[in-house]
């Protein structure tokens, strides 16, 4: 095995998976899980980060960039991921798959919602746990940016979290 397709077995389904969180979209995020892997196997010199993960993760966020400028004349919210079968619990009763599913999708739409910088710092912490300076140092912001930017999403996430049950009706 060459060092890429371990490079690329090891890293393809988290570059998949940030890059669906990224844009929402599954056939988007596999794209950009292409291109990255692409550019990954044509860039010139060695990894120009400190990790060949926040190398990969850089990558595909450029590339989401990209191709974000590219059709950003979706209607907002009119971006959608399907649940990841393979990440159901198969003993979950129907109706709660149902229901995880439903709110999958409002997280998914909500995260949306956020600035592409902002998914990116809360994603990377939140679902990579991943330090403030590692963050800082794979997005090219400061740290205090980086914590700025992780606190406003979180509250919009909170924000939207807060109005979702009050829409549905739940109480805390």
């Amino acid at each position: 095995m060459t060092e890429f397709e371990a490079l690329y077995r090891r890293y393809a389904r988290d570059v998949y998976r940030f890059s669906l969180y990224l844009c929402g979209d599954r056939a988007a995020a596999e794209d950009i899980t292409s291109e990255t892997f692409v550019r990954a196997w044509n860039a010139s010199g060695g990894i120009r980060a400190r990790t060949a993960k926040a190398y990969l993760f850089a990558i595909a966020r450029n590339c989401h960039a990209e191709g974000f400028r590219r059709v950003r004349s979706r209607p907002p919210g009119g971006i959608h991921a399907e649940l990841d079968e393979s990440l159901a619990d198969p003993a979950a009763r129907p109706d709660q798959e149902a229901e995880s599913k439903d709110e999958l999708d409002r997280v998914m739409s909500a995260m949306q919602t956020l600035p592409e910088a902002d998914r990116t710092v809360l994603l990377l912490r939140a679902q990579e746990e991943w330090t403030y300076e590692e963050i800082a140092e794979a997005t090219g912001l400061s740290l205090a940016a980086v914590k700025v930017r992780i606190h406003r999403a979180r509250l919009r996430m909170a924000a939207w979290r807060a109005a979702d049950r009050e829409k549905r009706g739940e109480t805390t």
